[in-house]
């Protein structure tokens, strides 16, 4: 929005803003923030930042936490929930004392992967593309103790609503897909997502109510750039969980919240460009895809499993990668196929738009270091042109849940469990150590704190135990 301190100073004084929001993405990839008066908005904070521990959102560790924050000028936004005038600033972290960008910041590690790109001359800009799919429901209530684990949503949209009473426009399991009002009885909700959505400089393609009968929403934005992009995602979580808040509702973005219906995924659409020209696209190729784009797509599923401890992190992800739905559970590639982990989509065939989505991800990671997992891994299979058929990985244009037990022999499994994708980047992370994009230190926290989370889950008696065992 800003190119210098002088511009955004006097926009702040011109709109009489009050407060000026301050807002930085944890190692975890949810969002935290700090206010300042608009007194505070100083050449002083552009150049000092506004210190925060960064131990407390497992940034470093505690002897060693003090940091800065430092607002990006560009990322400006007028924060249309707040009560007073307030304009947000997406921040990145600084070393406290000399002031130099800290090497483990998320948005720090997502700049350096499009650069490494730039230095080694693949390409200079990367495009992405992520679909964003979520759940509103009208409450949710949750409980885990000693004695009690239990949770329940409700939604006004659900079939078992049935039995209550009413209009009667009730949306069966998996049966969602754009569906038309009265039953999409979410539609003006979404509009008013995407308008502050708008209002805040996010452009959207369109929005519109998803499989999962109960409340589930999907909302698109335009290819745009890496870093571009991992601050969009962040501000489309914020936005649609204030918007679905304003209405006493509730938006969560959580892979599997619902037994038996469609989950949640953040299906990836990405390109690479040099001087303007998609280097994906080739008229001849398949699906119009160029061989560097084929080499991308080896890196992408030969580091896969790897690549999913950071687009998959949680073990909710793996309640949602289960054979028989459209997530997808097997590395490889395909025209047009839904089952597929990479799909090229049919639509996407002329030289600009020619791309493939990664479909395994969903959106319980941190946004910044998905986007620089993926385009190290892509990058790292161009320079060792990985071929993908070679490598076992298709392209694959059959519907595979038809195939044998025997034929689907030949295809590689992606992990079944957090645990399985945690262990594949203990064995594969070389290619995030190139050019110290990543550092092993933060793979190995954050490595720690993930299976500590498959742990915490695993080690727990699960409510369906005690139904099947209690009586043993």
């Amino acid at each position: 929005m800003f190119t210098t301190f002088a511009e955004a100073q006097a926009f702040v004084r011109k709109q009489q803003f009050a407060m000026i929001d301050l807002k930085f993405t944890d190692l975890a990839g949810r969002w935290h923030h700090v206010t300042v008066p608009e007194s505070q908005f100083t050449e002083h904070l552009m150049r000092d930042g506004v210190g925060f521990d960064g131990s407390s959102v497992g940034l470093r560790s505690v002897k060693s936490g003090d940091m800065v924050l430092i607002p990006d000028l560009t990322t400006a936004f007028v924060d249309p929930f707040w009560d007073v005038p307030t304009l947000s600033f997406i921040c990145t972290a600084f070393e406290a004392d000399t002031k130099l960008p800290f090497s483990r910041d998320p948005r720090n590690i997502a700049i350096r992967a499009e650069a490494t790109m730039r230095a080694w001359g693949i390409a200079d800009e990367s495009r992405w593309g992520p679909e964003y799919e979520f759940y509103v429901f009208d409450s949710v209530a949750f409980e885990n103790d000693v004695n009690a684990a239990s949770y329940r949503v409700e939604s006004k949209e659900a079939a078992w609503q049935s039995g209550r009473g009413g209009h009667g426009h009730l949306i069966p399991l998996h049966g969602g897909y754009h569906v038309i009002p009265p039953k999409d009885q979410l539609f003006n909700l979404r509009s008013e997502m995407v308008m502050e959505l708008e209002e805040m400089g996010i452009e959207v393609k369109y929005h519109h109510h998803e499989v999962g009968g109960p409340g589930q929403c999907e909302i698109e934005t335009p290819m745009m750039g890496l870093v571009r992009s991992g601050d969009a995602t962040q501000i489309v979580k914020y936005v649609t969980k204030m918007v679905a808040h304003r209405h006493e509702q509730t938006a969560t973005f959580m892979p599997k919240p619902l037994y038996g219906e469609a989950g949640n995924g953040m299906h990836f659409h990405q390109h690479l460009f040099k001087q303007g020209q998609n280097v994906f696209f080739d008229a001849a190729g398949y699906g119009k895809l160029s061989q560097t784009a084929l080499w991308y797509i080896g890196g992408l599923l030969h580091h896969g499993p790897a690549v999913l401890a950071f687009t998959n992190p949680s073990t909710n992800s793996y309640r949602r990668l289960v054979p028989g739905f459209e997530a997808p559970v097997n590395a490889f590639f395909s025209l047009g196929n839904r089952s597929a982990a990479i799909r090229v989509p049919k639509y996407a065939d002329q030289p600009d738009t020619a791309r493939f989505e990664f479909r395994p991800p969903d959106a319980t990671g941190n946004i910044y270091l998905a986007l620089a997992v993926q385009l190290m891994a892509g990058l790292d299979g161009i320079r060792q042109q990985m071929d993908p058929h070679a490598l076992g990985f298709g392209p694959i244009d059959q519907n595979i849940f038809t195939w044998s037990e025997e034929q689907r022999k030949v295809i590689k499994p992606l992990p079944a469990s957090l645990r399985e994708a945690l262990d594949a980047l203990e064995r594969d992370h070389e290619f995030l150590l190139q050019n110290d994009v990543f550092d092993a230190g933060l793979i190995a926290d954050w490595a720690k704190a993930k299976y500590d989370e498959y742990y915490g889950v695993r080690n727990r008696p699960h409510p369906a135990e005690i139904a099947l065992y209690y009586d043993v």
